[in-house]
């Protein structure tokens, strides 16, 4: 879609290369707490402080990415890095979305190896488990947040909760189940169910905004 002389300066200053580079590599290296932890971090980084895609794109892609199979983070940080940079920028986000954690995980491997039955050690392994669970927690209220918008989101996300942890329904059934609940509210309920991109201020536009194709 071709953009007016106003709308190109309306919109935040597009990444280089090398600025997407030393984003994804410091990414590799902070995004603790699996896949909530590191979905948040994107959130944070990517739209809300960088502005290089729109909250309804990314919501869009993570939507996408959570019905794929595999890492759904990682595949949101491919398909961001190729919006940025096509290729090029897909496959650099991919690789060190992993690489710096396999040093990572080796240093705490020899530490925990080599020193684990040191009590001081432990406690210190022991300690990061409540620490972990609390970045999920803020993660996962950080990103319902920007999902769910009215009552009906929420109940939804709540029932879902509900019928994976306390009924054991299999995943499929309730991804199922929610596209259906989904495509008959579009049908009969649309003011509860439509999508409706939040505007973006001007001066405020990201680099991958929701007009874009």
């Amino acid at each position: 879609m071709n953009e007016t002389a106003g709308d190109a300066q309306d919109r935040h200053h597009a990444p280089t290369f090398g600025e997407a580079f030393r984003f994804w590599l410091k990414l590799g290296f902070i995004s603790f707490g699996g896949p909530t932890g590191q979905i948040a971090i994107m959130q944070t980084e990517l739209v809300e402080k960088k502005k290089w895609i729109s909250q309804s794109r990314f919501l869009h892609a993570l939507n996408f990415c959570m019905l794929l199979p595999g890492p759904e983070a990682q595949q949101l940080a491919i398909y961001v890095g190729w919006l940025l940079h096509k290729i090029r920028g897909g496959i650099v986000a991919g690789a060190l979305f992993v690489i710096p954690s396999i040093f990572v995980l080796w240093t705490l491997s020899y530490i925990y190896a080599a020193f684990g039955n040191l009590p001081w050690i432990a406690a210190v392994f022991y300690g990061l488990k409540p620490a972990v669970t609390a970045i999920v927690f803020v993660a996962v209220i950080r990103i319902g947040r920007k999902a769910l918008r009215n009552a009906v989101m929420w109940t939804l996300a709540g029932l879902a909760f509900v019928a994976i942890y306390f009924l054991k329904v299999p995943f499929p059934a309730i991804v199922f189940g929610a596209g259906l609940i989904g495509f008959l509210g579009g049908l009969f309920w649309k003011s509860k169910f439509e999508t409706v991109a939040t505007p973006e201020a001007k001066g405020e536009r990201s680099v991958i905004h929701d007009e874009q194709e």
